[in-house]
């Protein structure tokens, strides 16, 4: 989910970047890069995966092998 959102922002960076818009100092397309790619980091780290809450992890009682 994490990195469906870093798509979005890089996206949006690049779109601000070809038409040279300017919105101020707080959202330049570099600053949106360094979002999005702090998001593709935690992406990578495991956060915002699956957890037992919403039945994600292994292990669980639904492997496929049987004993």
């Amino acid at each position: 989910m994490l990195a469906l959102v870093a798509a979005a922002i890089f996206a949006l960076a690049l779109l601000l970047d070809l038409v040279e818009a300017n919105l101020g100092d707080a959202f330049t397309p570099q600053t949106l890069m360094f979002v999005g790619l702090f998001l593709l980091a935690l992406h990578l780290g495991g956060v915002g995966g699956a957890s037992p809450v919403n039945g994600g992890w292994r292990g669980r009682g639904g492997s496929s092998r049987r004993r």
